[in-house]
């Protein structure tokens, strides 16, 4: 007798089985760092994409399925894959610097990797797997910035840096809003990592908005209103010290103190200082009075 209660000749058994080795198969078509899909063309990936996606959000069987072991080592396996593709691209960027047509090559296979991390990264929550990509992002973003942020990258490359930002959102989303549950140092880390680039990297967006027309990379409204809101959660949920320290370098940073405007975090943060506080002297207080009662 199979684990679940179901045999050999049961046909819910046949039918998870073939559900379970339908969506590895898929997951490792969707994931897939090879271009194109041999013997096949691009579009089996997206295909391959849309199946998971339509699995996840329609088949019933699925969510039998996706808390095997079996199954998430496919997944975590999937995103590895993708994870070390980007970095080894990554790591050829500025080795490259100068050479038009390899600088455009790298680009085009690093926005590929980000689609499909992007991708993998709205599924995940479906099975419950967002702290591994959460995990994974937090591991890699020292080394990403450090590339991007290059002095030769300096003029380059926008749509590159605003799909980071993109996705860096999305993370920042999960742990922010408490879907992803990480501890305290990780959580500034994070934050202290990003919050320079995202403030700087869309001041400059909007240079070159208002200098060339019809420059295509620019944080729309939505975007900016759902990272600032986020941020604005991760700071609160933060130990009251970090909070002062990200509020304090926010203030000093006049240049970039309209974005993320963290005002409301800042006066919430200054109304539990001073609640902290109050009810510190109380506690004296009380303690005082009780020590000289007779």
């Amino acid at each position: 007798m199979e684990p679940g209660g179901f045999g050999n000749g049961d046909p819910s058994y046949h039918r998870a089985n073939g559900t379970k080795n339908v969506f590895v198969s898929a997951f490792c078509f969707a994931t897939s760092v090879l271009t194109p899909c041999p013997p096949f063309g691009p579009e089996l990936k997206i295909s391959a994409q849309e199946q998971i996606e339509f699995m996840l959000g329609e088949d019933s069987d699925t969510l039998l399925i996706t808390s095997e072991e079996e199954v998430k080592s496919a997944v975590r396996k999937g995103l590895s894959e993708i994870r070390s593709s980007f970095e080894t691209t990554l790591s050829t960027l500025l080795i490259g610097m100068g050479q038009g047509p390899v600088i455009k090559e790298s680009e085009a296979i690093i926005l590929q990797r980000l689609n499909d991390l992007e991708w993998i990264c709205n599924i995940l929550p479906k099975m419950e797997l967002m702290k591994d990509f959460v995990l994974m992002w937090v591991d890699i973003s020292g080394y990403v910035l450090g590339v991007v942020e290059d002095e030769k990258l300096e003029s380059q490359m926008w749509g590159l840096k605003l799909k980071l930002i993109e996705l860096t959102g999305k993370v920042l989303d999960a742990v922010g809003y408490g879907t992803v549950i990480l501890p305290a140092p990780s959580r500034v880390k994070l934050l202290k990592l990003w919050l320079p680039y995202i403030r700087k990297v869309k001041a400059l967006l909007d240079l070159k908005s208002e200098a060339i027309t019809g420059f295509a990379y620019k944080m729309d409204e939505d975007l900016c209103q759902s990272i600032e809101g986020t941020i604005v959660s991760f700071v609160l949920a933060l130990p009251s010290n970090d909070q002062a320290d990200i509020l304090a370098d926010w203030m000093k940073n006049e240049d970039c103190v309209s974005f993320p405007d963290l005002t409301e975090a800042f006066e919430i943060w200054c109304f539990r200082a001073k609640t902290a506080k109050r009810r510190l002297v109380e506690g004296l207080e009380r303690t005082r009075n009780d020590s000289v009662t007779p």
